[in-house]
């Protein structure tokens, strides 16, 4: 139904369409925005959706292709991309206003400056195109794609980077999956780019014409046929259930470091749960433990030991680790029968002002009335908790965006992981979209390395998603509970996608959109 919608509005949309200028494109761009952020989570259900995603962008293509200058495109795209962007982490707003204490008009100015910011990437590519884009229908889809696909990218890297709210992830239940091990979330936002603007060029003579059709059905059947691999790659890959206890403590953000509320919950609840788990895996979330260990009530951490050190049960347990003189970390420890030295892991990844304070910017985190950190980074790649015959590789928190960063896991077979698990709290943000987002990112994650992504959070989502990105196991958000669960692990060889991004990063990916681009650029010079 979605699909045909969005061809009967195309058929409206096409290049003899007078293009909207001024005020109504900069309102149709932003409106477009607004309903690309919904399409990465449904407000309500959660749902992303993945045809809307593609519509919305194919509005915005249609809009820069029709912009009568470079400048105009590029505006165009900068406001549709700040619509998208703060509609999409507009919850940021909860945790500097309602948990940090910043004045209603600060927050909001603070979110819409990084979104302004954030677009401006777009709105590159938006006059790249205007500027340099091929005539033909195809070379501008790549084109348009290509540089699209770089803005993409340069949100992911630059400045430490903040990709959230990708396009791509609206695509975990789409067509376009099937390029998730092939090519990661990036991958599929070219595609997607791509569809868009060849959807915004649509003439009503191309429903006759055999080129156009000859085209969908190899797509189709290119996306067919990588599936039927990949189906057939994982064959026999199939591991023994590993039983899981995951705890969702659900302790109230503005309670959760407070010495006589929920420092004292968070002990007594998470202490009392390790001890009566009966599950082969306990995983508490990122800062169950908000306390360091030499902060904790006498002999709290040496329990827990003692409690896992023989049976046949193990436990992975999110707590700050470190001192003033050797610095911080956001750490997991984990806790396992012949261990002769606790598992550690440390956060590489780090949240700006909330876990370290970017240059030039002390006097912003002055203004909050936030535990912040600065915490050091762990490596890339630190070695997997080995348990049970698996090989369980932990993420903290938005670690989990960042897909080409947990590749790194996977330059060895013998030591690839076997199951992705990522402690979270989210709680910063409220209960509402950002735990949804948060849950198809760790989706597609399951979807480009071919592993279940187990997920023990604070307040939500805590879930088990198997390797094909289908929640099998979750418990409802803003609850105290214990989600009893199982997950499979998998092994075999890593997919296309882990291979090259543990060996490459996102370089090839940044290849592609600069070829599509430079090639388009050279091209018309030689013609000229």
């Amino acid at each position: 139904m979605g699909l045909l919608a969005a061809t009967r509005f195309s058929g409206r949309m096409t290049e003899r369409t007078m293009p909207a200028r001024g005020a109504p494109a900069a309102l149709l761009a932003a409106a477009a925005g607004l309903v690309q952020a919904c399409a990465l989570a449904w407000p309500g259900s959660g749902a992303p959706l993945w045809w809307l995603q593609i519509l919305s962008l194919a509005v915005l293509a249609a809009l820069v292709h029709q912009a009568p200058r470079p400048r105009s495109a590029a505006l165009t795209a900068w406001v549709f991309a700040t619509a998208w962007l703060a509609g999409t982490f507009w919850w940021l707003f909860t945790s500097l206003h309602t948990y940090g204490g910043l004045a209603a008009p600060l927050a909001v100015a603070a979110v819409l400056g990084l979104a302004v910011f954030l677009g401006a990437y777009y709105a590159l590519a938006g006059a790249l195109y205007r500027a340099w884009a091929p005539e033909g229908r195809l070379g501008g889809a790549a084109f348009f794609a290509g540089a699209w696909l770089l803005a993409e990218l340069a949100r992911n890297t630059l400045w430490t980077g903040f990709p959230w709210g990708a396009g791509g992830y609206a695509h975990t239940d789409g067509p376009l999956a099937p390029l998730a091990p092939l090519a990661g979330v990036y991958g599929i936002g070219y595609a997607a780019a791509f569809l868009a603007m060849a959807l915004a060029r649509l003439r009503p003579a191309d429903a006759r014409s055999a080129r156009a059709w000859l085209l969908v059905v190899l797509l189709v059947l290119g996306l067919g046929g990588a599936w039927l691999a990949l189906e057939r790659a994982e064959a026999g890959a199939e591991r023994p259930p590993l039983t899981l206890a995951l705890l969702q403590g659900n302790i109230p953000q503005d309670e959760k470091f407070q010495p006589g509320t929920g420092v004292p919950t968070a002990l007594r609840w998470y202490a009392q749960q390790l001890a009566q788990a009966d599950a082969a895996l306990v995983v508490a979330p990122e800062t169950a433990l908000p306390l360091l260990p030499q902060q904790l009530p006498p002999g709290y951490l040496e329990a827990i030991a003692r409690r896992y050190a023989s049976g046949a049960q193990a436990a992975l347990v999110g707590i700050p680790l470190g001192d003033l003189e050797s610095g911080y970390t956001n750490s997991v420890l984990g806790f396992a029968p012949g261990a002769g030295a606790r598992y550690r892991y440390d956060k590489h990844h780090l949240v700006p002002f909330g876990e370290f304070v970017p240059p030039l910017f002390r006097w912003f985190t002055e203004l909050l009335d936030i535990p912040l950190g600065d915490f050091g980074r762990g490596p890339l790649g630190q070695p997997s908790f080995a348990w049970q015959g698996e090989r369980i590789a932990p993420n903290i928190c938005y670690e989990d965006l960042f897909g080409d960063e947990i590749a790194a896991h996977f330059l060895r077979p013998d030591t690839a992981p076997t199951v992705l698990l990522n402690l979270s709290n989210i709680g910063w943000f409220g209960t509402g979209v950002a735990i949804d987002q948060h849950l198809q990112i760790s989706r597609m994650r399951a979807l480009e390395f071919q592993r279940p992504m187990v997920r023990a959070t604070n307040t939500g989502a805590t879930a088990v998603i198997d390797h094909r990105g289908v929640v099998t196991h979750s418990l409802p958000r803003a609850t105290r509970a214990v989600l009893h669960a199982q997950v499979r692990g998998r092994g075999g060889a890593a997919t296309p996608f882990a291979w090259w991004a543990a060996r490459w990063r996102l370089l090839p990916l940044w290849s592609l959109g600069a070829l599509c681009v430079l090639g388009a650029l050279l091209a018309r010079r030689a013609r000229a």
